[in-house]
């Protein structure tokens, strides 16, 4: 096979190798085995998604030497589609991804002491490592969201579908279940906002007097995984795609020597340095710290839940709020406390009562592996209508907060019906049909996307046809 030696040394920054790959790659003459568009495929990528599929228990449909690369270009045509499209994925959305990666991994190994010897990387250093992948998979998903946003199916879809299933084919249900939480956030003590707001403040005072540049202090000094190792940079963004506290402050910026104010926003304290801005979207640089919650105020967090727990058990108004009531009413529920104190604005309004999105809509109805580890892990543990001690978990925020969870319902795994299961049926039947419509856009994409493969590729039985044209 005629070898594309790589002669540049940028593309090697596409290639994210993980401790455990690095003995087995670093030996492999890197080279061009496909090039999609103006993207490259490196014989490196195919042998770390290779690896990493392996360690993940993923398996191939055909000859992985096939496979590999052809999953790895259909990822570069939605990535094209998704830049053509202007379809973006906010930093803060890649954060709380990195962290909720982070603590399942913690979760798995144990501590994350020993996630740093097994993996031989500090917490910065993987989430460094992790943020481009993440931000490719947020912008893949959300490509294909886009693509297939418009796809409805009718009733009668539905029935005429299961009619005509199987009996062995009928789906089984997994078991479901229904939950209520209670979310409080730990306090942060005035001394440890006053530290970080002081270390902003030097930063400031140091770049204003020209002892260093925004950009390094950045890198050395901000907990924003994203941006750090770009000396603080987000590119072009919009408005609505940033904190409001954040963008409100962002978009008033004229003079890019001057620094921000300190901005709050739900993750943290920044300073900003803008860099343009172009229409309605703007360029800045930000350094973010973030305050550290004690394991003093996390207790006294989940002290304070347990003693809301115990009066809603017992029925009765909690004497933390006797005082401030008129009239005591004689009785106290877990809607009342989620109304009275939890702090979770997105089940605060529905109370209590968690919210399952997918690309289908919205229920409440969960498989224990789509809620968030820690709360599904409680939750399996307990009877329906049974109110959880109090637990500490990471939220999509990337910050702990304490909760109190209550098992609404739970309806144990079955053969799906169409009476009872009318929901469960629709999402299959949806589910084809966007399989079918995302399969009928690669292989259009592929006919107007230049294409060259490899000569060890060109006997490959693909699933998407068009590449051996």
């Amino acid at each position: 096979m005629k070898k594309y030696l790589i002669l540049w040394a940028g593309l090697f920054s596409l290639l994210p190798v993980c401790a455990q790959q690095k003995d087995s790659i670093s030996s492999v003459v890197d080279e061009v085995i496909w090039v999609v568009g103006d993207e490259a495929i490196l014989k490196s990528e195919v042998e770390v998604t290779r690896i990493q599929a392996a360690m993940e228990g993923m398996r191939w449909n055909g000859d992985p030497d096939c496979a590999i690369p052809e999953h790895l270009a259909v990822q570069k045509l939605f990535l094209h589609q998704a830049a053509i499209d202007s379809i973006e994925v906010k930093e803060t959305e890649i954060s709380a991804a990195t962290e909720r990666r982070l603590d399942y991994m913690i979760q798995q190994i144990g501590s994350r002491e020993k996630l740093e010897e097994y993996r031989k990387q500090s917490m910065s250093q993987m989430r460094q490592s992790m943020h481009d992948d993440l931000r490719d998979q947020l912008l893949i998903q959300r490509m294909k969201e886009h693509l297939v946003k418009d796809l409805v199916v009718t009733p009668a879809e539905v029935r005429r579908y299961f009619k005509n299933m199987p009996t062995d084919s009928i789906p089984y249900v997994p078991t479901e279940v229904e939950v209520q939480i209670v979310a409080l956030t730990p306090r942060v003590s005035i001394e440890e906002i006053n530290r970080v707001k002081d270390e902003l403040r030097d930063y400031t005072d140091r770049i204003n007097k020209g002892e260093t540049s925004f950009s390094t202090l950045a890198r050395l000094y901000s907990e924003d995984p994203g941006s750090r190792r770009q000396g603080g940079e987000l590119d072009y963004t919009g408005r609505g795609l940033l904190d409001p506290a954040f963008a409100a402050v962002a978009f008033n910026l004229t003079d890019p020597t001057k620094v921000s104010k300190i901005v709050e926003s739900e993750f943290g304290y920044h300073i900003i340095q803008l860099i343009d801005k172009r229409g309605d979207k703007i360029k800045v640089r930000h350094i973010l710290r973030k305050p550290v919650v004690s394991d003093s105020a996390v207790n006294i967090c989940l002290s304070r839940l347990d003693t809301i727990a115990d009066a809603i058990r017992a029925n009765v108004v909690p004497e933390m709020i006797r005082s401030q009531l008129i009239t005591v009413p004689d009785h106290f529920s877990f809607e009342d406390a989620v109304t009275v104190f939890s702090d979770d604005k997105d089940t605060r309004n529905n109370r209590g009562l968690m919210a399952n999105r997918s690309e289908s809509g919205q229920t409440s109805r969960f498989q224990l592996q789509d809620l968030p580890p820690e709360v599904a892990k409680v939750v399996d543990t307990l009877k329906v209508g049974q109110i959880s001690a109090a637990f500490p978990m990471i939220n999509d925020q990337g910050k702990t907060v304490c909760v109190i969870a209550k098992l609404k319902s739970r309806t144990e795994g079955h053969k799906a019906t169409i009476t009872e299961d009318f929901q469960v049926m629709k999402e299959l039947v949806m589910e084809k049909r966007r399989e079918k419509m995302l399969h009928d856009w690669v292989v259009q994409k592929i006919k107007s996307t230049y294409v060259r493969l490899g000569e060890d590729y060109k006997d490959c039985q693909f699933e998407y046809e068009g590449w051996n044209r």
